[in-house]
């Protein structure tokens, strides 16, 4: 014979509305582990990264980011562009 237990807790509308998950202790611990930790930069290399991210943000708005699977592709793509498509210095 197995022994079935229950315990009856309320869930407040607000958790509800923004979501809950039940999940058994160990199943928790375990997906804590494998988090990736949140780093939060300030100061000169915050506004360096956001000067950066702007730039290739503006670029791909104008088309001039290469679209590609693999970091090799990508290379092998714009080594195509400069190789073939490079202007020469006039003398």
């Amino acid at each position: 014979m197995t022994n079935i237990t229950s315990t009856l807790f309320r869930i407040p509308q607000q958790a509800l509305k923004k979501g809950v998950v039940l999940l058994p202790l160990q199943e928790y611990r375990d997906l804590q582990a494998q988090a990736v930790p949140t780093y939060y930069l300030t100061g000169k290399k915050a506004l360096a990264l956001d000067r950066l991210v702007e730039k290739g943000l503006k670029e791909h708005r104008e088309g001039k980011t290469t679209l590609a699977s693999s970091m090799r592709e990508a290379l092998q793509i714009y080594e195509a562009k400069t190789k073939y498509g490079r202007k020469t210095k006039r003398t």
